[in-house]
């Protein structure tokens, strides 16, 4: 007798909800035999913890478990503690397939230590929006051969290490201004423009990708009814039979605001697996989880799923897991991994506008935001005191925070000759009223490059926010290495000329 719960159970991929394997959810786990847990931020203490926690899914999941992360480099990491890796934009600026490669090494060694054996990355997104609200700093670049060739090199680099990547987000998030985790986005272009840019780096990573991630986006022109996550001409037609992809297919978070607010978390998933997807990223709370394995066991049983095709999704995922086995490893590189990553940070570092270095040891102003922020993909970004610390290295600093950009008076500053920093420490592009009034003597994108658009003023890119990030600024300011980045997307040529 058939046990369709066992075999949708292995279909799903759960959140969990603590930082240890709680007696329930080890049962659930097992009662449904799910064998795919993505863990967060709120999942992770330290390394001895993690690899506790991991070590226990994998008691509880079996050999051919799935244990996934976002890690992909810059502010999207989830195990913060180990080497930062540059986001895959200071990669694209540095413009380094061999760098990209080491990078993707190191990040899958400092994975596969804590018992991953699965990272959602890279991204393959083409960021060409200067307004996009959530990819940004993620993507690799605009132009679709060398971001892609970047990409790819990191890829390589990760699955030499033995932890499988997966590409996202297909067909392509780089051209939205709505984040798919709030609303659902569109992408109304013609089928001939999506061929040429969204479509290109995923037709390129096809015979490679371990795993592709879908895009909770309509695309008018492939499907006007779904989005792409439940789009079979999207998934079955284009990336299965056009692109000729054997790999997997795995949803992003079901839980997200594009599909949560539009379908039941059954009905979603089932939609999805029809439309050609082999794992339903089933994160939402327990109930959710329960729902959308009953969901589809009874798609199975009703043949709205055959079982034919189920048994090939499923040959596809034990491919997956037989080819990264999940343990953890002796972690013998952290020293060295640190050192590249720093390495790396520098490599992607880029100058606009002719930037003028202060006096070593003279007093300067520091402007940042009084708070950090995640914006529910990212981590917090780094606190204006840690910066003022990192640039007290050199200067006496005068620190100046502001609650609201659009309510911070920038006249209102003492009018002293004071060489002022602009520290940019969130994601969010800034309004009006700052980008009409504050003249920054020198502007530190720590975060989003497109805020460097924002003002009329000489800056520093550096693509995220990590420790390593804010030293190569410091190196910088210090004389020690120049900013040889390129920003990769369009825009900033004619800044950097000036």
């Amino acid at each position: 007798m058939t046990d369709y719960l066992a075999l949708a159970g292995q279909l799903i991929m759960v959140r969990l909800f603590g930082t240890e394997l709680d007696a329930e959810t080890d049962a659930f786990l097992r009662q449904y035999k799910v064998r795919g847990a993505c863990l967060f931020r709120q999942n992770m203490v330290d390394a001895s913890q993690l690899t506790r926690l991991t070590g226990a899914l994998r008691e509880a999941m079996g050999p051919q478990a799935l244990i996934a992360l976002d890690q992909e480099g810059g502010a999207v990491v989830r195990s913060t503690w180990v080497p930062a890796p540059p986001s895959g934009m200071a990669l694209g600026a540095a413009n380094d397939p061999g760098l990209a490669r080491e990078v993707g090494a190191a990040v899958a060694r400092a994975v596969r230590a804590l018992g991953f054996n699965w990272n959602f990355a890279p991204v393959l997104d083409l960021n060409n929006n200067p307004h996009n609200p959530v990819i940004a700093e993620r993507s690799f670049g605009a132009d679709p051969e060398t971001a892609t060739r970047i990409a790819m090199a990191w890829m390589e680099g990760s699955e030499s290490e033995g932890v499988a990547c997966c590409v996202k987000h297909f067909p392509g998030h780089g051209d939205t201004h709505v984040d798919s985790h709030r609303d659902l986005p569109t992408v109304d272009k013609p089928l001939e423009e999506l061929e040429r840019f969204e479509f290109a780096p995923f037709r390129i990573a096809a015979p490679k990708a371990s795993a592709v991630m879908t895009a909770h986006i309509v695309y008018p022109a492939l499907d006007p009814q779904f989005p792409a996550t439940m789009s079979r001409p999207i998934l079955t037609g284009i990336l299965r039979e056009r692109f000729s992809y054997e790999g997997v297919i795995i949803t992003d978070g079901m839980d997200m605001h594009a599909i949560a607010h539009r379908y039941g978390a059954g009905e979603a998933a089932v939609n999805a697996l029809v439309a050609g997807a082999d794992m339903v990223m089933a994160i939402g709370a327990r109930e959710t989880q329960v729902e959308t394995v009953h969901a589809i066991a009874q798609a199975i049983r009703d043949g709205v799923l055959p079982l034919l095709e189920v048994e090939a999704r499923l040959a596809r995922l034990a491919k997956l897991a037989d080819a990264h086995p999940a343990g953890p490893v002796a972690y013998l590189a952290e020293p060295d991994d640190r050192a590249l990553m720093a390495r790396a940070w520098r490599a992607g570092l880029t100058a606009l506008g002719q930037p003028q270095r202060p006096a070593r040891g003279s007093k300067l102003r520091l402007v940042a935001r009084a708070d950090v922020v995640s914006d529910g993909v990212s981590e917090a970004g780094v606190p204006a005191a840690s910066v003022a610390a990192a640039l007290g290295r050199l200067y006496e600093v005068d620190l100046v925070t502001f609650a609201d950009a659009e309510n911070f008076d920038w006249n209102a500053l003492p009018q002293d000759g004071c060489f002022t920093i602009l520290a940019s420490t969130s994601r969010r592009r800034y309004g009006p009223h700052a980008r009409a009034t504050w003249r920054p003597d020198l502007h530190v994108a720590l975060w989003n490059p497109y805020q460097a658009l924002d003002f009329d003023a000489p800056a520093l890119l550096t693509y995220g926010f990590a420790a390593p990030a804010v030293d190569a600024v410091v190196a910088w300011l210090a004389g020690e290495i120049e900013a040889p980045g390129h920003c990769p997307v369009p825009g900033f040529g004619e800044r950097a000329a000036r």
